[in-house]
């Protein structure tokens, strides 16, 4: 019986499940934004989120529990250095789910899941204005 477990197990086993929201996770704060499922997506929300709120505070303690869970030296610099600081005064919903359509091979819902206060690079503002 399904009582009481939380979370999705998206046809994987929990080893691949961990690896691979490891390595969205590490995607989403690298690029700021990533395209997924929007099952993916909601799932990635509850892993994301609680390591960002580790990171608006700078202790070595903070920093080990993050490194725990990214084992990324340089995602972990960028959490502390530039995403805690900048969701300093944001108390919660650090990223947005916007569905995108269907894909293309087996009709599956898409979904962006961006971080809030995502920068646009100069770059894409040109994309977007054409």
């Amino acid at each position: 019986m399904h009582h009481r477990q939380s979370g999705r197990q998206l046809n994987r086993n929990s080893s691949h499940r961990r690896a691979m929201f490891r390595n969205m996770a590490i995607s989403l704060f690298h690029y700021e934004i990533i395209k997924t499922t929007v099952s993916k997506a909601k799932e990635l929300r509850r892993i994301v989120e609680p390591l960002i709120t580790l990171a608006k505070i700078d202790t070595i303690t903070n920093r080990r529990l993050v490194f725990s869970r990214m084992h990324n030296n340089e995602i972990v610099t960028k959490l502390f250095n530039e995403l805690g600081p900048r969701f300093a005064i944001r108390t919660g919903g650090y990223t947005r789910i916007m569905k995108s359509g269907f894909r293309v091979g087996d009709n599956a819902p898409m979904a962006y899941i961006e971080l809030v206060d995502r920068r646009v690079i100069e770059c894409h503002k040109e994309i977007i204005k054409k």
